[in-house]
């Protein structure tokens, strides 16, 4: 069994990360990233298994496994996307979003159509009569999902030609993540919310693993798949589970004291406040182990453990995360906000 140092396990989660970046996993759509962290999981030689809604959870160990105080750690692989809703007479697409996909967000953006028999075509979401030069109400059009279209880079005039393709109505439609490591540490991605954390929460997995060290008590780790839209954490807790820790971006704006170098503990959310002790307990392991962290209440924000308390569960509850620039645009998060959660949630679980 190896043992790798905190530098070596960094550069596990960043890789990590980024190559679960570049799965696409729209809500709804995310066998490939399951089949992705169940192996590595696997790798490890954990027991992981793919549950009914594509998400993924395993069992890492730890205390007595019958003191029914078991913590669960839950992040989502599952992202913002969209699904074709209109073949229009001219060839161009007509998009429904998946999650809370902003249109302003997505316009210029290269995206791809994914077919129910396994095609895969590229295009671009622009405004309706995009051409600065003809279009004088461009700067003036509100960007929605009524006033934006995908462009496919293929020679279709009619709709009839796009069906030829395979396209039809309800396909998936995902934007490219664009990830980038800059030399000073910040990541920059789409769908840093929530890979980010997915790619963490391996990284303690690989821990416990190459470390032989154990959990002070059981410990699950819950990769869910419909966060995006608001059921990802209603099913799939395990009898024994007291706690949860919904491990997902940490906010940083106007009003907040968080930065991408942080960890952020939430203590309310656009839900409710979250447990006091257990969010109090991470107040005081940040501050014993020195760690780079914020304290904040989130305006517009709800996290897979608030569904998971109002599906009926019984359960302590918090969040965390690094924190993340731009939510559900083009994200940005810094190493030392990877490293400060991934420190964290270790000393959560072993002291």
């Amino acid at each position: 069994m190896s043992m790798t140092t905190n530098t070596n396990r960094m550069e596990y989660i960043l890789d990590s990360v980024k190559r679960l970046l570049a799965i696409p996993s729209p809500s709804g759509y995310t066998a490939e990233a399951a089949d992705f962290v169940k192996k590595e999981l696997e790798d490890m030689g954990y027991h992981p298994v793919i549950t009914k809604k594509k998400g993924v959870i395993a069992d890492l160990g730890g205390g007595s496994g019958q003191d029914g105080e078991a913590i669960l750690l839950a992040s989502h692989f599952d992202t913002l996307g969209a699904m074709v809703r209109e073949i229009k007479a001219d060839g161009h697409l007509m998009l429904s979003n998946v999650g809370g996909l902003n249109a302003n967000n997505v316009e210029c953006e290269n995206c791809t159509v994914h077919t129910r028999d396994g095609r895969k075509y590229s295009g671009t979401i622009q405004l309706i009569d995009a051409s600065i030069h003809v279009n004088g109400k461009y700067s003036e059009t509100l960007r929605t999902f009524d006033t934006v279209e995908l462009v496919l880079d293929e020679l279709v005039k009619t709709a009839e030609d796009v069906e030829k393709l395979g396209i039809m109505n309800g396909d998936f439609v995902t934007c490219d993540p664009r990830t980038v490591l800059t030399e000073s540490g910040f990541l920059k991605s789409r769908f840093l919310d929530d890979k980010l954390c997915s790619g963490i929460l391996l990284g303690l997995a690989r821990y416990f693993y190459e470390t032989g060290t154990k959990p002070k008590r059981r410990v699950y780790l819950d990769f869910t798949s419909y966060e995006e839209v608001g059921h990802g954490g209603a099913a799939d807790i395990p009898e024994d589970v007291a706690e949860m820790i919904s491990v997902d971006m940490g906010c940083v704006g106007k009003g907040l004291k968080c930065d991408e170098t942080m960890v952020s503990i939430c203590a309310k959310d656009s839900v409710g406040p979250y447990d006091y002790d257990l969010t109090t307990r991470l107040v005081q392991l940040a501050q014993e182990h020195k760690l780079q962290f914020a304290v904040d209440v989130y305006p517009y924000y709800a996290s897979d453990v608030d569904v998971t308390l109002k599906a009926g569960h019984n359960l302590r509850h918090s969040v965390i995360g690094p924190g993340v620039y731009a939510s559900h645009g083009y994200e940005r998060t810094h190493v030392q906000g990877i490293e400060n959660t991934y420190e964290l949630l270790k000393a959560y679980l072993t002291e």
